[in-house]
């Protein structure tokens, strides 16, 4: 097996259960998985089978699109209700103007905070387990990129935010940031991911639906993990000299850190790298199909 599975993942779960459940079904592969979603969020999660495994960061850099809901007037250690959610008393009650004001100071590059609640690394032990027992967690804010955050529905307290983000982006100290700059407090009361590059939640597959006679019709190809690298037709001799790990000249003249090469059938082979001024060699092979 070679290719990617989207799958909706349900609440109450985490990503890791998603895998070792396909991992059951296709017993012998490897299974992988990008880009976390904590048990209490819901929706998109691409999970990779076999050499497919080798393209999950390339999954990990593509945009995120979220849909998150938060209560305002109250806060968390979690920062979401699975922690220990705490009533401010007399909090201010935004307007949904307010709200919309606030939104473009926490949009573009921004310094956040990660949650202490996080699998961030303090000290050699995550941070979650240092906070599990009492310990003092102080995260740096790291630099992460929102590129697009849009209020979607509000009636106080409940608040839901569109947010599109890179890689290592919190959604829910994003809602912790934007009630601060209201002067109250939020925590996160539901997530939905909708969408991983363009790995939609409409094209996703409940884990219920997985069987293993079902699971090969749902695996789409290798290649929607590579969207964003130019992609380059290769002829047979190419495919064999790339195989034996021989580079191969540049004739498309393309001047990109990475390619993707196909061969005639839009088959993933190879991502290239540029090798010399004229040259191209295999950064990554991929399996040839069956003939």
């Amino acid at each position: 097996m070679f290719g990617l599975l989207n799958v909706n993942k349900p609440s109450g779960i985490t990503s890791r259960d998603v895998v070792n459940r396909v991992q059951r079904l296709v017993r012998g592969v490897k299974v992988g998985h990008a880009g976390t979603l904590d048990p209490l969020a819901t929706g998109v999660l691409v999970v990779a089978l076999g050499p497919a495994t080798r393209l999950v960061e390339y999954v990990q850099r593509m945009p995120k699109t979220y849909v998150g809901t938060f209560l305002l007037g109250r806060a968390s250690d979690t920062e979401d209700v699975e922690g220990k959610v705490v009533e401010l008393e007399n909090p201010p009650r935004p307007t949904a103007g307010e709200i919309e004001a606030a939104l473009p100071h926490l949009t573009g590059m921004i310094e956040q905070r990660p949650p202490a609640f996080s699998a961030l690394k303090v000290q050699g032990r995550r941070a979650y387990e240092v906070a599990r027992r009492g310990g003092a967690v102080e995260l740096r804010p790291r630099p992460v990129e929102v590129h697009r955050l849009t209020l979607v529905r509000y009636a106080y307290p409940e608040l839901q935010l569109e947010v599109c983000c890179g890689s290592g982006t919190y959604i829910r100290s994003l809602g912790r940031d934007v009630a601060q700059a209201l002067g109250t407090a939020a925590v996160m009361s539901a997530l939905i991911r909708t969408a991983i590059g363009d790995f939609r939640i409409e094209e996703s597959c409940r884990t219920d639906d997985l069987t293993a006679e079902t699971i090969r019709g749902q695996l789409l190809p290798p290649g929607r993990a590579l969207v964003q690298l130019p992609s380059v037709p290769l002829a047979a001799d190419e495919i064999r000299r790339l195989a034996d790990g021989v580079a191969i000249p540049n004739r498309w003249q393309l001047n990109a850190p990475e390619l993707a090469a196909v061969d005639g059938q839009g088959q993933l082979i190879a991502i290239l790298v540029p090798r010399g001024r004229d040259e191209l060699g295999p950064l990554r092979n991929f399996p040839r199909p069956l003939s």
